[in-house]
């Protein structure tokens, strides 16, 4: 399996860790420390350096209780930060829900877009769909002002999973093909610990959609809540959760201590050698 995503091909063979570029004031993570495009570049090469395999840039948070911000600044942030990476040996992804945006990035040379909103927005399918990025689709429940006030599911699992299957069909109608798509769970965007931990244990059912799983476990209040540790020092529970990940069929782990997580899972891709 592979997953075409612009002028990339990457094959799925062993699991791809995506890294966080958090271009915000206010990431729950790192606090702002690469709000810059001088700092967020940089660690964008650091983080390539330590054995990323695709990054993606985000210009607008979306913890909980985090306020929207508007296209143009949104704008500001993330398109420099594209422009400069242009030579990045990785594929770049925009994190955005901004339709505009979208088709913005993938011609500053994004490859990839992620939309936390799963490609609902009027416009957002026909953003991408003439291009060869790839779309990582996600499920959440609300929004980031109110989405873990009170979620509700009559099952996480078979919910989350029939909400990623009816996107990936409405992606296919708008002329997207599977081999560029991913879908992710979206642990922490409307759901209890409970919620997550059952995502988790169960994350091999999402199999069925026939389209490679993105996890993205680092660092997330869950690990806090499990180990009572602040963001910062989440690092071996992160770790924990994205080798069950892989274990349960994530093809991509999404994370912000990369070379931690690649020496983890060339520990792991060793020892599941065929």
């Amino acid at each position: 399996m592979f997953l075409q995503c612009g002028n990339f091909r990457l094959p799925l063979a062993r699991p791809l860790i995506m890294g966080v570029i958090n271009v915000t004031p206010d990431s729950f993570s790192d606090g702002g420390r690469f709000f810059s495009a001088a700092a967020a570049v940089a660690r964008a090469r650091q983080l390539i350096d330590e054995g990323a395999d695709l990054l993606d840039v985000g210009g607008e948070s979306t913890r909980p209780g985090a306020d929207p911000v508007t296209l143009d600044e949104e704008r500001r942030r993330v398109l420099p930060v594209l422009e400069a990476l242009a030579d990045a040996r990785v594929p770049l992804s925009v994190d955005t829900q901004k339709p505009e945006l979208m088709s913005e990035a993938v011609a500053a040379g994004a490859a990839m877009v992620n939309d936390v909103n799963g490609f609902q927005a009027p416009g957002a399918l026909a953003a991408v769909a003439g291009s060869a990025c790839a779309i990582c689709i996600m499920h959440k429940q609300g929004n980031p002002q109110t989405m873990q006030q009170s979620p509700q599911y009559v099952d996480v699992v078979t919910d989350v999973r029939d909400y990623l299957s009816q996107r990936i069909a409405a992606a296919e109608q708008a002329g997207i093909a599977r081999s560029r798509m991913i879908v992710d769970p979206g642990f922490g965007f409307g759901k209890t610990l409970e919620h997550n931990l059952e995502l988790l244990r169960r994350l091999d059912e999402l199999a069925v959609l026939t389209v490679p799983v993105l996890a993205g476990l680092s660092r997330k209040s869950m690990i806090g809540k499990l180990t009572g540790r602040d963001p910062g020092d989440r690092l071996a529970g992160s770790i924990a959760a994205a080798l069950f990940a892989v274990q349960r069929g994530a093809a991509i782990v999404r994370v912000h201590d990369v070379a931690a997580t690649r020496d983890a899972l060339a520990v792991w891709n060793a020892v599941n050698q065929d």
